[in-house]
């Protein structure tokens, strides 16, 4: 096992630069200057933008500029400096993810409840008039785009009384439960079909007709065997979704006005701040690089035949 980590992490070098590379030449080469957006309507003298794009690096080439911001991330943990505001990104950065990480936690807590327990049922049910509603159920989440779900939620049309509409306190649960349901709502539906899927055919196999031959009892049958070996594609879907769920909350986050890695991100963008854009891009590459580690450990909990030499 320790072999296989070890083996993991080193793979996951190359993988991690090459990200990372493609991510900062892509958010460089958008249109418009950041220094120049800083003097809004005036004019600036050359002198001055050349003095500030000096002060921020802007003025090298640009694989020297992701040299130069790779070694202070390793070397120093330092992503950078926003342009606009002159704050570390580590601090944005700080600000902005436990906000993200609540609000992907929730929603992933919803998927693994909601999800697979619909899933089990739709699974236990095949064919019947249960599992048909279920199924049609799920169609209908995948079906409804984020954006409209939540502007359907703002606009009090599926929003029950006394939630807010708007989240003005990102410590307060009750306040993130509509947004995380929303964020939720496409990968719960499919953890359900997922779900289904493996259970109707694990229900078939050969070692359950063994474990039902055998006597023992339908809730270890179900319980033991049959959850075991069908949660298995779902935690690898499960844990890649995790930064699935950070990074695809801009959305989310700009409709229920929660400042997070979304609402950051799409301020970045507008604002063309490039050094804010790669920080919080680059931690959700990290943050998708250790859950796929996780989930791959995670198999010879769900399997003890999967061994790792």
């Amino acid at each position: 096992m320790g072999r296989y980590v070890i083996r993991r992490l080193l793979q996951m070098i190359p993988v991690f630069i090459g990200t990372t590379l493609l991510i900062f030449i892509a958010v460089y080469a958008l249109p418009g200057d950041p220094v120049r957006g800083l003097f809004g309507d005036k004019t600036p003298t050359a002198a001055q933008l050349a003095s500030l794009r000096h002060q921020y690096g802007l003025d090298k080439p640009l694989l020297v500029q992701y040299g130069h911001y790779m070694w202070n991330m390793v070397a120093h943990l330092d992503f950078g400096t926003q342009i606009a505001s002159g704050r570390p990104v580590t601090d944005i950065l700080g600000d902005a993810f436990p906000v993200t990480i609540r609000l992907a936690v929730l929603a992933l807590v919803l998927e693994i409840v909601f999800g697979i327990t619909l899933g089990v049922i739709s699974g236990m049910f095949a064919g019947k008039l249960l599992d048909q509603a279920i199924l049609v159920l799920t169609l209908l989440f995948i079906a409804i785009p984020v954006f409209v779900l939540a502007f359907l939620i703002q606009t009090s049309i599926l929003l029950p009384s006394g939630l807010p509409q708007n989240v003005n306190n990102d410590n307060d649960i009750g306040q993130m439960l509509a947004p995380a349901a929303v964020l939720a709502t496409a990968s719960l539906a499919y953890v359900t079909r997922l779900t289904r899927g493996t259970f109707v055919e694990n229900r078939r196999a050969d070692y359950m007709r063994t474990a039902v031959a055998k006597g023992l009892p339908r809730r270890r049958v179900i319980g033991v065997h049959l959850m075991r070996n069908s949660l298995i594609p779902v935690v690898t879907f499960l844990g890649t979704d995790l930064g699935a769920l950070m990074g695809g909350a801009i959305v989310t986050e700009k409709a229920f006005n929660i400042k997070g890695v979304g609402g950051t991100i799409a301020e970045s963008i507008t604002r063309r701040e490039g050094t804010t854009l790669v920080g919080l891009v680059t931690i959700l590459v990290l943050v998708y690089l250790l859950c796929s580690l996780l989930v791959d450990l995670l198999y010879a909990v769900l399997d003890p035949r999967i061994r790792y030499a």
